[in-house]
């Protein structure tokens, strides 16, 4: 089994870890140095959304943010929600050219994007972000504009279930934040490209505690798709059912804080403040454990019935899911 799909065994204190990422921060890591890394690999994207795009509310009708070259073909990876619904993609090289790019994937599973630009400059090399582990010293290296490259500390390895129907194993997390962290690069100290940046998060280190941070979508998850998703856009594995819901874990229940408008979930009657109970008849107290059965209960498509704490009154909802790549408004792949 693969490292990164096991949760992490080891546990860094508060104190080892606050110190460790303030030297990272601070103190001169002779083995790891931003200048290093070839700074052509890494460029801004500047993206427009489609009209009328679903994920214009949350993520803005325009959009900035990093991309790295890798590979032999000159492709561009980053993170997969600065693209959806993408217009048009402009690359700003580190010497001010600008360049178009076309959407070459997107992987909702884990998040990555992947663009074709006419871009010829020494790429960054795929590493294994296996052997990332706690407290090791990272280089987060996005484009000029952003802050560029600095240090971090990796501060936990573990698994990262987020709010909008996502859920990943052996997510990086590393302090201090950046702010600027969109597609960033995460590298090693051999300067290979170990993940990319998706969130600024509170709980980088779980102690019940705010510890502020970034999650760093680890490259392993990208490497067995990677053939698929130049060939036809997307990975082979059939789509996951999904509802549009926003959710929150709150004292041992799954929460709906948003219910996105025209998805299966508004349909079905689903409303923000409902508490999910259960999953085709199997209580779930936790966001992961909602994710495993909904995503268990078939493919997108398939139905799938909630047990729902709506105002007091326990319901039975039946949800015709559907591929999220199919709620969004047509866009170029």
């Amino acid at each position: 089994m693969c490292p990164d799909t096991i949760r992490s065994t080891v546990t860094v204190s508060f104190f080892t870890a606050a110190l460790s990422s303030w030297r990272a921060a601070h103190i001169a890591v002779p083995d790891l140095r931003a200048d290093d890394v070839p700074q052509e690999a890494v460029v801004k994207l500047s993206i427009k959304a489609v009209a009328n795009a679903r994920t214009a509310d949350n993520l803005g009708a325009e959009r900035e943010g990093t991309g790295v070259v890798f590979g032999e073909k000159g492709l561009i990876l980053t993170i997969g929600y600065l693209i959806l619904e993408a217009g048009s993609i402009l690359i700003v090289a580190g010497d001010g050219r600008v360049y178009p790019a076309s959407v070459a994937g997107y992987d909702h599973a884990t998040g990555f994007g992947l663009l074709r630009a006419g871009l010829d400059c020494r790429p960054l090399e795929l590493g294994s972000s296996a052997g990332v582990r706690e407290l090791a010293t990272v280089l987060v290296a996005a484009h000029g504009a952003a802050g560029g490259a600095s240090r971090a500390c990796v501060v936990s390895r573990r698994r990262f279930t987020g709010w909008w129907e996502y859920m990943i194993e052996g997510g990086i997390f590393t302090a201090p934040p950046r702010f600027e962290h969109s597609g960033a690069g995460l590298l090693d100290a051999d300067g290979k490209l170990v993940g990319i940046g998706s969130l600024w998060v509170s709980d980088a280190l779980e102690i019940g505690a705010a510890f502020p941070g970034n999650m760093f979508v680890p490259i392993d998850l990208l490497k067995p798709l990677l053939d698929d998703l130049l060939a036809t856009g997307r990975g082979r594995a059939p789509a996951r059912p999904w509802l549009g819901v926003y959710s929150e874990e709150i004292q041992g229940h799954v929460v709906v804080t948003r219910v996105l408008p025209e998805s299966p979930a508004e349909n079905a009657g689903l409303s923000r403040g409902d508490i999910i109970l259960g999953v085709g008849g199997e209580a779930v107290g936790r966001q992961s454990e909602f994710y495993k059965r909904l995503w268990s209960s078939g493919e997108a498509g398939s139905s799938v019935v909630l047990h729902v704490l709506h105002k007091r009154t326990v319901r039975q909802l039946t949800v015709q899911t559907m591929d999220r790549m199919a709620f969004l408004r047509p866009w170029a792949i």
